[in-house]
């Protein structure tokens, strides 16, 4: 007599489960994408409507603000290209002082919802399967994830989802996650708000350009009259610069660690 079939209820029923937010997630970017929402993710959009936003903000300060970081929570968590425009946009509306900060929060909470989907989707398949090198990469960045973390995000030439992504599947706690995340963008945030704060001429004179345009070529306006804004005064060389000293910084307890084991080896 075989002996009888047990249920298991970690098996088939469970994976799915843990897929459920990884495909709820993947189905939300693609309706952003295929409904074009990420297009609207521009300084054509608030140039166009920059003195109706101001009017209203200036009437309705909370619920404005709190759509500006629902919107940025979602442009971080569906990994849609526009968080360095939502940025500025928050220091043009709101000023840096409560853009700036606002950013961070909202940053951080969009961030933390697609570590904690992707860690939950891949995490400890990832851990089961890893080779030995994946392993010992693990475990080095989850020795010091912090200094790592913040130099991640410290670094402009890291893309902000890609570092989203990677504590995941490293095995990276959410606290520490959270943490590095928060304090390593403080920096370039105020930086971008700041910038972004100073943006209010510079979209009035578009503004002028792009309408004047319009009255001269009323036949094909699209191609004649592109709207645009110069952001070479706003990414300097000088700010990327600064983003890697700092990053360099937070890379000094590692060195320090890895200098002592050697030098007790030694």
């Amino acid at each position: 007599m075989e002996p009888a079939m047990v249920p298991d209820p970690g098996g088939a029923a469970g994976r799915q489960k843990r897929w459920l937010p990884l495909a709820g997630l993947v189905a939300l970017m693609s309706v952003a994408f295929l409904m074009g929402w990420h297009k609207y993710l521009s300084f054509k959009t608030i140039g166009l409507n920059y003195e109706l936003l101001k009017d209203y903000i200036s009437g309705h300060l909370a619920l404005s603000l709190l759509v500006f970081m629902l919107a940025y929570i979602a442009v971080v968590a569906l990994s849609l290209p526009g968080a360095l425009f939502m940025t500025l946009a928050g220091g043009l509306l709101f000023g840096w002082q409560i853009g700036a900060p606002a950013t961070v929060i909202a940053a951080t909470i969009g961030a933390s919802i697609l570590f904690l989907v992707v860690n939950t989707s891949f995490g400890s398949t990832l851990a089961g399967k890893a080779g030995p090198f994946v392993a010992r990469l693990s475990q080095g960045f989850q020795e010091n994830a912090l200094s790592y973390l913040l130099f991640l995000r410290l670094v402009p030439a890291f893309p902000f989802f890609i570092v989203n992504l990677v504590p995941a599947l490293l095995g990276v706690p959410l606290r520490t996650f959270v943490i590095g995340t928060f304090l390593g963008i403080i920096p370039g945030t105020t930086a971008y708000s700041l910038a972004g704060s100073g943006l209010g001429s510079v979209i009035e004179a578009q503004n002028a350009t792009y309408k004047s345009c319009l009255a001269a070529n009323p036949v094909d306006p699209a191609a004649a009259c592109p709207y645009s804004i110069d952001l070479s005064a706003v990414v300097t060389r000088e700010l990327v610069w600064a983003g890697i000293a700092m990053g360099i910084v937070a890379l000094i307890p590692v060195l320090m660690k890895y200098w002592s084991k050697r030098h007790a080896a030694a």
